[in-house]
């Protein structure tokens, strides 16, 4: 793991571009979550490019971003699951530099996880009575992060046919 000035700029430029297109959002959830213009797919392709080290980096670093933008907080652990480590799980995508489909799939699988775990612990309340918790949160959270993964991969793999992957 070497990064020099270059990758560290690279990784900002990144965040950065990943928080602006946060803002643009298709829909937004009551309780958190939105579908947004492809706002994940900066780190994702950092992670491919220069490896899951710095994509999870630069991941937790957009998660904590994100929250500033558009905070939701019931409870620290809560903050922990739905910011940082669920961004930093896009590093993931960087074991996958060869197929940058299925490291886009299973960054985002990790994403859902940890929001399912927050939603299951934390947001039990907002499940209507009488419902499951666990599918109730597998709901909810699946409701924005499939339509996510859909368009991260969708950019994701027209731009690993076009940009150098070194």
């Amino acid at each position: 793991m070497s990064w020099n000035a270059k990758k560290i700029a690279e990784a900002a430029a990144m965040v950065a571009l990943s928080a602006l297109l946060h803002v643009i959002k298709i829909y937004h959830l009551p309780q958190g979550g939105s579908v947004t213009a492809g706002s994940m797919v900066p780190i994702l392709f950092l992670s491919i490019r220069r490896g899951p080290a710095l994509g999870a980096v630069a991941g937790a670093a957009f998660g904590m971003i994100q929250y500033f933008l558009d905070p939701f907080f019931v409870h620290p652990v809560q903050l922990l699951l739905d910011y940082p480590m669920a961004m930093a799980s896009l590093g993931l995508a960087g074991f996958f530099k060869k197929r940058p489909i299925g490291g886009v799939t299973v960054a985002l699988v990790a994403r859902f996880l940890c929001h399912f775990v927050s939603g299951v612990v934390f947001f039990a309340s907002y499940a209507p009575k009488g419902s499951n918790v666990l599918a109730y949160s597998a709901v909810y959270n699946a409701s924005y992060i499939l339509p996510e993964l859909v368009i991260s991969a969708i950019i994701v793999s027209v731009l690993a046919g076009k940009v150098k992957l070194d």
